[in-house]
């Protein structure tokens, strides 16, 4: 599978000292990407940087090879899918859909083919004689990506498209955009502030801080082996325990843990709620108290007091806390850990 876009050595900066430095990123052909960070992590600028709308002050950018540093966004093989809808109120959906196509010359029967075919894809056939006004949200953004995908571009960018729509439309359109993604062979720059979002859809995902890149994984990888502490605090909810190394073993109260990384000194561990053991106060482990039981559904969150750690959650199967109430003391072990340096930010 080849590389259908290259960033190398991208910077941007402005003038309140935001922007980016030294991006590097591969994108195969047919891949889902999704940029994802804090706001002004520097996202945004690197998607407007592929698609022509904001310029490099250093750093090339290759789309199918070819550099398109110098090229204006609409001669770019790109297209981009905004976070509001940017439909033309006083144009059908069918006008708003041929505009493009109109500038780019093609015929009439193509024109009405290609736009009956792309609103089966986004699931809105037969819409073509509707107003945007007459859509609902969800419909509207279909309508916004369907425009794009009939510019058949080389690279497909997405601005935080579903930010606006309510959490229901928002996971019904990361699925199709899934499906669409899939049917068509699209490669596509997804950006989001949304980890449970970046977590659903993405191929890979590359987690930006401050302009720089932490990590570039598959989902499960960025949410199994986060490698910066940035990245653990940012996806998934974490805990975090103050340990120590001694005789090149993590200690954290009674328990111990290797020290795979060769960390000196205080360290943190990263426990994630569903690692969380919950033992009777016997058995070996760190003492608590239970201070909250939330049932959530098919599982539950139990807020535990650690005499020396203060609060840690953890995940537990709903008929499980069914044995437990609040003020009960446990003990807890961990069935799996992660340490990082007690400095490392």
């Amino acid at each position: 599978m080849g590389i259908q876009l290259s960033i190398q050595q991208l910077a941007k900066r402005y003038k309140t000292g935001e922007g980016v430095t030294g991006i590097n990123l591969d994108v195969k052909k047919g891949e889902l990407i999704t940029l994802l960070g804090p706001s002004g992590c520097g996202k945004t600028t690197v998607l407007r940087s592929i698609g022509g709308f904001l310029e490099p002050d250093s750093g090339d950018i290759l789309i199918e090879g070819k550099s398109v540093i110098k090229v204006p966004p609409e001669k770019r093989p790109t297209s981009m899918v905004f976070q509001g809808y940017n439909l033309w109120p006083h144009m059908t959906v069918y006008e708003n859909l041929a505009f493009g196509l109109k500038i780019r010359k093609m015929k009439k029967a193509e024109m009405e083919k290609a736009i009956s075919e792309v609103l089966k894809l986004v699931r809105l056939p037969g819409a073509e004689r509707k107003y945007p006004t007459q859509l609902s949200g969800g419909q509207q953004q279909r309508i916004a990506v369907a425009r794009s995908l009939l510019l058949k571009p080389a690279v497909l960018l997405l601005d935080e498209p579903f930010s606006a729509l309510d959490a229901k439309l928002r996971h019904e359109m990361r699925e199709e955009l899934r499906e669409i993604q899939a049917s068509t062979g699209l490669t596509m720059v997804f950006v989001t502030h949304d980890q449970e979002e970046a977590l659903s859809i993405s191929d890979r995902i590359v987690v930006m801080n401050h302009g720089n890149i932490e990590q570039i994984a598959s989902p499960q990888h960025i949410y199994d082996e986060p490698e910066t502490l940035f990245v653990a605090q940012f996806i998934g909810k974490m805990n975090f325990i103050k340990g120590v190394v001694a005789s090149d073993r993590v200690i954290v109260g009674q328990l111990t843990f290797p020290n795979s990384k060769r960390l000196t000194g205080n360290i943190k561990l990263a426990v994630r709620p569903e690692d969380v053991i919950v033992n009777g106060k016997e058995k070996q482990g760190l003492p608590g108290t239970i201070s909250q039981i939330m049932v959530l559904g098919h599982y539950a969150e139990v807020s535990i007091h650690l005499q020396e750690h203060g609060t840690i959650r953890s995940f537990q199967p709903r008929d499980f806390v069914k044995e437990l109430h609040k003020g009960q003391e446990v003990s807890i072990s961990f069935a799996k850990a992660l340490t990082f340096p007690e400095s490392q930010t």
